[in-house]
């Protein structure tokens, strides 16, 4: 059996163009083409998809919105989370040495 991968996944300037709270709600999302495809690569590979953002959780069905119309494939959304550096912390399987938890810091708007 081959084990898949899990994909944190900020939105805001990684996956769609980097915006405001306040301008969401009335300007188009602007989707980054090459975080996209790299998403729906890994998605029909059957790896999950988890998406993170710190827009507030009001802000959920629009987001939802924003995502499906840009066809951006994911399992799970997070809301809500603070805005400063995001830390992943995961075990290391004794039978497997090597790193489990992977760390990709892209600039923003660039893409992947």
């Amino acid at each position: 059996m081959v084990k898949k991968n899990t994909y944190f996944v900020d939105i805001d300037g990684t996956i769609l163009k980097y915006r405001k709270f306040e301008t969401y709600e009335n300007t188009k999302a602007e989707p980054i083409h090459s975080t996209v495809e790299y998403l729906k690569s890994a998605k029909e590979e059957g790896h999950m998809i988890i998406l993170t953002t710190a827009r507030p959780d009001w802000l959920y069905v629009h987001t939802v919105n924003e995502l499906k119309t840009n066809d951006v494939p994911f399992d799970r959304l997070i809301m809500g989370i603070e805005r400063g550096p995001r830390y992943l912390i995961n075990d290391m399987d004794p039978n497997n040495p090597g790193e489990r938890a992977i760390a990709i810091n892209v600039q923003r708007d660039g893409g992947i």
